[in-house]
């Protein structure tokens, strides 16, 4: 059975999967340590639509990225500097292009939009 729940971001609600729709297993979300960077919505995303939105809101509100990696990644930027800066920027791209492109795959205009 999926868990479902609403994320509200400014003036938009989604319901999103809290578990992984991918490996089979109903298991918890984990990161890559690359977002996909393809121009189609992808599993990945689908699992990661809370995050993202996470990702802009600590961007917008003038979060440091070090304490978002920390929170929203697990990962300590003073020991893995490189991979942390590395996911935060790949996940952050991702989001963003969520905002400008992917929310039309969401819609079901999957050729409304290809950047």
């Amino acid at each position: 059975m999926q868990q479902l729940r609403i994320v509200r971001h400014k003036n938009c609600s989604i319901m999103v999967n809290t578990f992984c729709a991918t490996g089979g297993a109903m298991t918890k979300c984990r990161f890559d340590d690359h977002a996909p960077d393809g121009p189609v919505l992808t599993p990945y995303d689908d699992d990661h639509l809370s995050d993202y939105l996470r990702l802009l809101d600590a961007e917008e509100e003038g979060s440091d990225w070090r304490e978002t990696v920390v929170a929203l990644f697990k990962i300590d930027p003073t020991a893995e500097p490189a991979r942390a800066e590395r996911m935060h920027a790949s996940h952050l791209a991702r989001a963003r292009w969520m905002t400008e492109v992917g929310y039309a795959h969401l819609l079901g205009h999957r050729d409304a939009l290809k950047r």
